[in-house]
């Protein structure tokens, strides 16, 4: 744009007018607004706690308000040992989540199954069934760790563009499937896959409203 094409402001006003783009106001908006779910699943929780409290405070983020309805949060921190029985827990609630939301695994545990990984009833990393944004390292990560990450979230939000998003795409919208307990979890986004090895066709019950 050359100078003769730019938007003059009248000198009274410079003090009073800002002008920017949209991608900017909107990511700054969100970034300032985004509020974690409370959500904790072991010791990791209670560092996350910590850092919500008093003396790390991360209500200077505009985090203060950790929201109890999935449909009112922006954030999940994944924080400590996901097993087994509470996994599909964790993918409804994930999938509660109005677009758009972030994951922020917070600790061995929910990264990789830290030391328990070998468990019969442990899942190896949390990524391995909802999309993790941040990973956060520890056992257990401490609070000032946690703003680290948190941090990180914020910057990887101001530099989204509205056209790249998941959310704002044309086509089907993502959907994360509850997994299926069994002798080990199913992942029905593989289903095909595994019937293909097993060599069987897969069956899928259909249940009609009565």
């Amino acid at each position: 744009m050359s100078e003769s094409e730019a938007i003059q402001i009248p000198e009274e006003l410079k003090s009073n007018v800002f002008i920017s783009g949209v991608e900017f106001l909107y990511n700054w908006s969100r970034r300032y607004s985004m509020w974690a779910i409370t959500f904790g699943l072991a010791c990791c929780a209670f560092e996350m706690i910590a850092t919500a409290a008093s003396r790390y405070d991360w209500a200077r983020f505009g985090m203060d308000i950790m929201r109890p309805s999935p449909r009112q949060a922006d954030l999940m921190i994944v924080s400590g040992t996901v097993t087994k029985k509470m996994l599909p827990q964790v993918v409804r609630i994930y999938d509660q989540m109005a677009e758009p939301k972030y994951v922020l695994a917070m600790g061995a545990c929910a990264i990789s199954g830290g030391p328990f990984k070998e468990g019969y009833n442990v899942v190896s990393g949390i990524d391995r069934y909802i999309p993790v944004d941040i990973y956060v390292p520890g056992c257990p990560p401490t609070p000032e760790a946690l703003l680290h990450g948190i941090v990180t979230l914020r910057q990887r939000v101001t530099e989204q563009k509205l056209k790249q998003v998941l959310w704002y795409r044309r086509g089907e919208a993502r959907v994360t499937p509850v997994p299926v307990l069994g002798p080990d979890l199913v992942d029905l986004r593989r289903l095909e896959e595994i019937a293909a090895a097993a060599g069987e066709v897969p069956e899928v019950e259909v249940i009609e409203a009565a």
